[in-house]
């Protein structure tokens, strides 16, 4: 660890899940650190190959939400998948705000720290912003763009209105706005190692064949007191408090990243980010890219349609 690490060893919640932590052998990689964001952040780093991919979860996962593409994907590419600051194996600092900013902060010391260039975006949830946030500072370190359930905000002038939509029929939001007013919202939060399950369903998965222990127990080991949930309940609280800003691109940046291949995936049972209001905002940003709709599955496409993201995005990767 770095001086600086060390320094804040009293400001921290280590990550709750060992470095080895493998689940039954479901996520079989080496877990790697990066201290460059000011905590040690986790992350893999698979494959080798001319194409480096580089996944985004979002709210309450972690890079485990990949693991079956993961393993496709690393013969054929670099695949690099950080956990963001409080989620997964990366620690949870007690002395750091959780809201959109910090992680595209988080993200871009991550990334000039492993110097990664020509990256394909491969964006989840509020990976989403986070990494639109790294495409708007450093466009030219991005190769491509693809987006699965996650939004691309790229200064697009109806993004408040659209947020605004869909926060007004989204059971997700409609619920942080709730649990904010009445005070619940950090409490029911910093218990996700008991309701993980009831949270991820509320967010939406269509595949109920996949929990399994190993599947609850992977997911709910890095929350298991309120201090190591501060990402999950940062993330929300952001929201109701309008704390989370929106990376703003300048004419360059548009311009760049609006010449570069584009896809979104999205799973159409998705019951936190409705389709009819975000995909408007990736057609307008990209209005060649092809758009693949997935009529099965819910918000947590890469779990309810394994296959079928691993090959769009393999198919995309080899076209483009």
């Amino acid at each position: 660890m770095t001086s600086q690490i060390l320094s804040q060893r009293a400001a921290l919640a280590p990550s709750a899940v060992a470095p080895d932590e493998s689940f039954n052998s479901t996520w079989p990689f080496i877990a790697r650190y990066s201290t460059a964001p000011g905590f040690p952040m986790h992350y893999i780093d698979e494959g080798i190959g001319r194409e480096t991919l580089v996944l985004l979860h979002g709210e309450p996962t972690w890079s485990y939400l990949f693991r079956q593409q993961i393993a496709l994907w690393s013969k054929h590419a670099r695949v690099i998948a950080p956990d963001h600051m409080g989620f997964g194996k990366s620690a949870a600092p007690t002395d750091r705000t959780y809201w959109l900013q910090d992680h595209i902060d988080n993200l871009e010391a991550f990334a000039l720290d492993l110097d990664l260039r020509d990256i394909t975006l491969v964006m989840h949830d509020f990976g989403g912003p986070v990494g639109m946030g790294l495409a708007a500072r450093h466009p030219d370190r991005i190769k491509r763009i693809i987006s699965i359930n996650g939004p691309t905000p790229f200064g697009q002038p109806d993004l408040l209105e659209r947020l605004t939509a869909n926060a007004g029929e989204s059971p997700w939001f409609q619920w942080i706005g709730r649990a904010h007013e009445n005070g619940t919202l950090e409490t029911t939060l910093g218990q996700l190692d008991y309701n993980i399950l009831s949270t991820l369903k509320l967010n939406g998965f269509a595949r109920n064949d996949i929990i399994t222990d190993t599947w609850l127990d992977a997911y709910r080991a890095p929350f298991p007191t309120p201090a190591h949930a501060a990402g999950a309940i940062g993330w929300a609280k952001g929201f109701a408090t309008g704390a989370h800003q929106f990376e703003s691109p300048d004419d360059a940046a548009r311009t760049t990243i609006q010449r570069k291949p584009a896809l979104a995936i999205w799973g159409e049972q998705d019951r936190t980010l409705h389709a009819k209001h975000f995909l408007p905002l990736f057609t307008q940003l990209f209005p060649d890219a092809a758009v693949h709709r997935l009529p099965n599955a819910a918000h947590y496409s890469p779990e309810d349609a394994p296959e079928a993201v691993a090959r769009l995005v393999l198919n995309f990767l080899s076209t483009t």
